[in-house]
């Protein structure tokens, strides 16, 4: 296979070439011949990329473009190579990555950018999960600390559908230990590790279990699927859906906290305090910080 000629498109062309997570073996034909055709490779870590390069006998120019230098280094790079071959550290480039980036930077100089499809960590984890996959949601990685993370993490606890959630072996626990803190540690849950490795594992319980699991923390790379948010059990008034004026006091209370630049996490407590149950709390703070963020940016 040739790469397409320059067609007028753009001063430059760039890949995005998913390369495998773990068995070299997952790599497509076509993304071999991008790396075959293209004027150079650029990588987010060049000693990653050059055992994959050597493994296929591809001998092609190697630069390095990760989150610390794609913006400032790109363009140069392009002028140099313009049929650019861009591969991530596993997976493909785009997905909680600088690749993202770099589509971004070529755009701007107007030029034509492809995506390969190709392998990834999050479909292979949702399906071996065993929870719903018709529909879910991917935070990537999620924040380090702070507000974003707990409102994320909120996020989370609410949405009824499955969510799909990257993190480093070292962070496992403590992020199993704020998800069961928000969601409830009988939240269902699977932690998929080393996909298509030697090593590969798969651990499905419950939040519960997962930390207990990995209570020291693991190894390579990880995927965490979380289960949606259960529907209100039983028949009581606490666990019915909110009408009328119930509905309204609560979320003129969520408003008033919300304008007040108060958490999504307090305002939940707040409500949870007046006899609104876990779930409907979240979604209640949640809508009232992003109703309220959307507001201070207008006034702005």
């Amino acid at each position: 296979m040739s790469l397409p000629a320059q067609d007028g498109e753009g001063p430059v062309t760039v890949w995005l070439v998913p390369t495998p997570v773990g068995n070299l073996a997952d790599i497509t034909l076509r993304a071999l011949d991008v790396l075959r055709g293209a004027d150079a490779v650029a990588a987010e870590d060049t000693r990653r990329s050059r055992v994959l390069l050597a493994h296929y006998a591809i001998q092609k120019p190697l630069v390095r473009l990760d989150a610390h230098t794609i913006r400032e280094r790109a363009p140069g790079v392009l002028e140099r190579y313009p049929r650019l071959a861009y591969v991530t550290d596993a997976g493909t480039p785009g997905l909680s990555d600088p690749g993202a980036e770099l589509l971004q930077v070529a755009l701007d100089l107007g030029g034509r950018v492809e995506v390969l499809p190709g392998p990834t960590a999050l479909v292979p984890a949702v399906v071996l999960s065993g929870l719903p996959a018709g529909r879910f949601s991917f935070h990537g990685f999620l924040p380090r600390g702070g507000r974003d993370r707990r409102e994320r993490i909120a996020e989370i606890a609410a949405s009824p559908i499955t969510t799909v959630i990257y993190e480093s072996p070292h962070r496992l626990h403590a992020t199993l230990q704020d998800l069961a803190a928000a969601c409830g540690t009988s939240r269902p849950c699977a932690v998929v590790r080393e996909i298509s490795k030697m090593h590969e594992e798969t651990h499905r319980g419950t939040l519960a279990t997962a930390m207990e699991r990995y209570a020291t923390g693991a190894r390579g790379e990880v995927v965490i699927v979380v289960g949606g948010s259960p529907e209100p059990e039983g028949d009581g008034p606490e666990r019915l859906p909110t009408r009328g004026t119930a509905r309204a006091e609560h979320a003129a209370l969520a408003a008033t906290l919300a304008g007040n630049g108060e958490t999504a996490r307090v305002i939940r407590e707040r409500l949870m305090q007046q006899g609104l149950d876990r779930n409907q709390a979240y979604r209640m703070a949640l809508e009232a910080t992003r109703e309220a963020a959307v507001s201070g940016g207008d006034e702005g």
